[in-house]
């Protein structure tokens, strides 16, 4: 089967009010931007040309969007990201801006006007693309009112540098804020069988009001995949120290291996893809192997 006929075949799912229509399972790049020694989030040693196997394979296998951030490896994944999309128009490409970098290696947000624009014109040139199909706040930023950092968000929109707008990681009164301002095309925010802190509060929330739903880290960082050994991890790999760890997850993995047919990885998904209001999932991929995996789960 050709790559447009699997693409075709998928299912596709509408993303809120937004024109987007995306595959249920999206290509995460947190990993791809692991940079040990830069990047405190580490997931250990990743190869670039594993990463450009990873995004082809799952690209190739009908997915058909890409979610990343400058905060990824502090510009790392986006330009993985665009290198690997070189000559591709046919994928969603989906980033956030908000989160800058300290000089001891913590990070801050900025959503002020300026912060915002400069974020964005930095990622463009890293993704080489003229304009990002869903710009995402990364986080709130507490000292700059919502209205204000969301009317810019619109003026890029007006501009042709943005798509469409959404929310990471905030909180429905501020979603309503935004609203006030103008469009919200969706949100983002953790959502696992082992994460479910939103799903009496911004996944309600958000079926009311019609929003798209992203989640990330529906696999718990790969806690609730198949064949997860924290052994296997590098020694600073940051899953070693993560809470995910400290957890007995015996039961919870044999109840997902029994709602995926045998298999951990289909269960955790398929939790977070029935909920009503969950329109994607967002899997990280490191290698071809892991991409063409993510494909057929889609």
């Amino acid at each position: 089967m050709s790559v447009r006929a699997l693409t075709e075949a998928m299912e596709r799912r509408r993303f809120g009010p937004s024109d987007l229509e995306i595959s249920r399972v999206g290509l995460g790049t947190a990993p791809i931007g692991s940079r040990p020694g830069e990047w405190w989030v580490n997931w250990g040693p990743q190869d670039d040309d594993d990463s450009t196997r990873a995004i082809h394979a799952a690209l190739d296998g009908g997915v058909d969007w890409i979610d990343t951030a400058p905060f990824y490896g502090w510009g790392h994944a986006e330009e993985v990201v665009g290198r690997a999309l070189a000559g591709r128009e046919d994928v969603l490409v989906f980033t956030k801006c908000g989160t800058w970098r300290r000089d001891d290696g913590d990070d801050y947000m900025d959503l002020s006007p300026g912060g915002i624009r400069r974020d964005v014109d930095a990622s463009l040139r890293r993704l080489r693309r003229e304009r990002i199909d869903l710009l995402q706040f990364h986080d709130p930023d507490r000292n700059v009112p919502i209205e204000e950092s969301w009317g810019t968000l619109l003026e890029l929109v007006a501009e042709g540098k943005v798509r469409h707008g959404g929310l990471s990681n905030h909180p429905p009164e501020l979603v309503g804020r935004a609203l006030a301002v103008g469009p919200v095309a969706g949100l983002q925010f953790q959502y696992s069988a082992l994460v479910r802190d939103d799903e009496q509060r911004l996944l309600p929330f958000a079926q009311e009001r019609g929003l798209g739903v992203i989640v990330w880290s529906p696999l718990a960082s790969g806690s609730l995949t198949d064949d997860f050994s924290l052994d296997a991890l590098a020694e600073d790999d940051f899953r070693r120290t993560h809470p995910f760890a400290e957890l007995d997850l015996a039961d919870t993995r044999e109840e997902l291996r029994d709602r995926g047919a045998g298999s951990v990885t289909r269960g955790a998904l398929d939790f977070v893809l029935s909920h009503p209001a969950v329109t994607g999932a967002i899997v990280g991929v490191r290698n071809e192997r892991e991409g063409r995996e993510l494909a057929a789960l889609a």
